[in-house]
């Protein structure tokens, strides 16, 4: 359900958004993919079906995974992951034809929102692997600009990012909304002066995105559309 905290649509001007678990159904993707590998064991999971078991592996990933994303930056080796992650893209993933999984209604919602706002690109993924998930849908013409792991010195959740994004945007950064799924999103937004919205279509929990101070909780990254454009609040 839809959890307004603190937020004023009418201060928002420019959007910037997150990739994985906000715009890419990142989640069940490594959920299928993990759920592929297991099979061979099926036998040893209820209803030898292996896809809840592999539900809970990837998102009891998500903190440690942040956390480790968080020190590589503090130490400076931020840019070797990053560079580590688009060199494993390219030798599996990227192989595939169609790689990613869209969230349903993503692609209407940004078409919407972008006549109204300047929209940018928050991630820390890799260059390749973000340009090649905009690619696969499209949807590189709605956006202004592209912040990935390579672009500033520091990535989430720290504000440099966000600070880049609003500068390209033309939006003072108190003015801009940093849209994401998990509480470097959050952190990264309020470090930034920027309003945060955490959707619940990803890999974060609505209590921990409460506590990292989001703005308002949504169900689902297409709900924002209906916030700013029809009033839904």
């Amino acid at each position: 359900m839809d959890a307004p905290i603190s937020f004023d649509p009418q201060r928002i001007r420019g959007l910037c958004f997150d990739v994985d678990g906000t715009l890419s159904d990142t989640d069940d993707m490594f959920v299928q993919r993990l759920a592929h590998w297991l099979a061979p064991f099926r036998f040893l999971f209820s209803a030898s079906n292996p896809r809840s078991f592999a539900r809970k592996m990837v998102m009891a990933t998500e903190t440690p995974g942040n956390f480790m994303l968080n020190l590589a930056d503090r130490i400076g080796i931020d840019d070797e992951i990053s560079n580590a992650g688009d060199f494993i893209y390219r030798l599996g993933l990227g192989r595939s034809p169609r790689p990613f999984l869209l969230i349903q209604e993503v692609h209407p919602m940004l078409e919407q929102l972008h006549k109204h706002y300047p929209l940018s690109i928050v991630s820390a993924r890799g260059q390749r692997s973000t340009m090649r998930f905009l690619e696969q849908f499209q949807l590189e013409q709605f956006f202004v600009c592209i912040a990935t792991a390579h672009t500033c010195e520091h990535a989430k959740p720290y504000p440099d990012q966000i600070l880049w994004a609003a500068e390209r945007m033309g939006v003072p950064a108190n003015e801009c909304l940093m849209i994401g799924d998990t509480v470097v999103d959050i952190k990264a937004g309020r470090a930034a002066g920027a309003q945060t919205v955490g959707v619940l279509c990803g890999f974060g929990h609505e209590d921990e995105l409460r506590e990292a101070g989001a703005g308002l909780i949504l169900s689902e990254t297409p709900r924002i559309a209906d916030i700013l454009l029809n009033s839904s609040f």
